[in-house]
């Protein structure tokens, strides 16, 4: 017997979508937990602990990706596809972009002088994952998550002050280059998105330790599945529902970490994941934890299924 927490989209993101009769029954018998921090980056957060403190992304996705992250400081520099909008730019997409390995490799060739001089070596050991090397102790300003930048003027989001100067020159220059690059008029012709800019984030050297509560973590995604790696933690593809889950987590004592964040439909939600695992609480799951991004979460057991008396809830609570 395990127990499941499911990290969850921020519940705007189910905004005008019907609640599952069921769901609403479990929110209400279920144990509604002290909020925590809202956004992407806290909701991890709850369930890793990083020595020195820190989130540096780059480097350990890095390590996940070419596993020679140790001797360098690293920085993310993503393909991104960026609007121009009345005077400014909005970022669309950044990372995800449908790259196969030759395009990157295409994109980074006349990219690979300009950082080249400028001291950080560009590379791409998968094709949505850009790295800059850079010396251990490199100072770097502060920069925004590509989430908190997506549909947002890009310039509200570059590092300010003499400290960002050299990187708004050096994205500036990337820009033009990657305008011009004849790889993306086959991109437009194919209905593929242009990549015409980059975001940097994520940067710093590895951690000197990982910690994370859960035994196992299911998800799609690199951030975490590089952090469990780096705490010795089992990190598995994400599963298509719960049935599959149920599969290979059957031998799992402890908790299972099952990150559900791209989730945009409650209804197949429902569907996949919560009716079925609400089913197995008591028998293979000994609680269920809703985990949403921004913060609200709910702990769910078979015994609550004895609150009769009480009414059903809403996502709001």
């Amino acid at each position: 017997m395990y127990a499941l927490t499911l990290l969850l989209p921020p519940r705007s993101r189910f905004d005008g979508q019907s609640l599952p009769a069921g769901l609403g029954k479990a929110l209400g018998r279920g144990d509604r937990l002290p909020d925590g921090q809202g956004g992407w980056r806290a909701q991890l957060q709850r369930h890793i602990g990083v020595l020195p403190r820190g989130w540096p992304v780059a480097a350990v996705t890095r390590q996940l990706d070419a596993g020679d992250a140790a001797l360098n400081a690293w920085l993310r520099a993503d393909p991104a596809h960026v609007r121009a909008d009345i005077g400014t730019g909005r970022m669309l997409a950044c990372g995800d972009l449908d790259l196969s390995l030759e395009e990157a490799q295409d994109f980074l060739r006349p990219l690979m002088p300009l950082f080249g001089d400028a001291g950080y070596p560009i590379s791409a050991p998968v094709p949505d994952r850009w790295y800059l090397m850079l010396p251990r102790e490199a100072r770097l300003p502060p920069f925004a998550e590509p989430e908190d930048v997506l549909g947002d003027d890009l310039c509200d989001h570059l590092p300010a002050g003499d400290g960002g100067r050299r990187w708004r020159a050096l994205l500036n220059e990337a820009q033009v280059i990657l305008h011009n690059h004849p790889r993306n008029a086959g991109r437009v012709a194919a209905g593929k998105l242009p990549v015409n800019s980059l975001w940097f984030w994520g940067g710093g050297v590895l951690p000197d330790h990982v910690e994370l509560a859960a035994t196992a973590v299911f998800t799609r995604e690199a951030q975490l599945a590089g952090f469990a790696r780096l705490a010795g933690v089992r990190a598995a593809a994400l599963p298509a529902a719960f049935a599959a889950l149920a599969d290979v987590a059957g031998d799992v004592a402890g908790e299972v970490l099952v990150d559900l964040r791209g989730q945009r439909d409650l209804a197949a939600l429902e569907r996949d994941w919560l009716a079925p695992a609400q089913r197995a609480l008591g028998k293979a799951v000994s609680e269920l934890v809703l985990d949403f991004a921004d913060g609200a979460a709910w702990r769910l057991t078979g015994g609550q299924r004895w609150r009769i008396w009480r009414r059903p809830a809403t996502l709001a609570g």
